[in-house]
């Protein structure tokens, strides 16, 4: 299964773009004020591409034996995309009034940045990693 490292990673890694990128155009959709902000043709690829992303980050756990909870960037990962998800509603459906939804929609992206930094890095503290140590 070692063999497989790299293309699950590449796999990981594009579904991870493709997923922030179309949750970033709705979420521009959404502060334009755009009707098609929930339109079917958006809403249901982000199901399928956060499958594919999910499916891909639990073959590459097994492929090098580290889990969440056991090991600490993969559980604050775990953590940050719980955030995420929840900032994401928020911005995309729960959030009251526009300025919620812009707001959440800031956070969310801002830990999605981190998430990536936790990614890179290999370590719970990510890019803030090197100041801590």
């Amino acid at each position: 299964m070692a063999e497989y490292y790299l293309t699950l990673r590449n796999a990981h890694i594009a579904c991870a773009i493709l997923s922030v990128t179309l949750f970033t155009f709705r979420g521009c959709m959404m502060l334009a004020h755009s009707p098609h902000v929930h339109s079917a043709w958006l809403k249901y690829p982000s199901y399928l591409i956060d499958t594919f992303l999910l499916t891909f980050a639990l073959m590459l756990m097994t492929v090098i034996h580290q889990y969440p909870f056991v090991t600490g960037w993969l559980t604050m990962k775990v953590t940050l995309l719980v955030v995420y998800v929840l900032l994401g509603t928020v911005a995309l459906k729960r959030g009251r009034t526009p300025g919620v939804r812009a707001a959440a929609f800031v956070a969310a992206l801002l830990t999605v940045a981190f998430l990536y930094s936790v990614a890179r890095a290999h370590h719970p503290l990510g890019i803030f990693a090197a100041a801590v140590s």
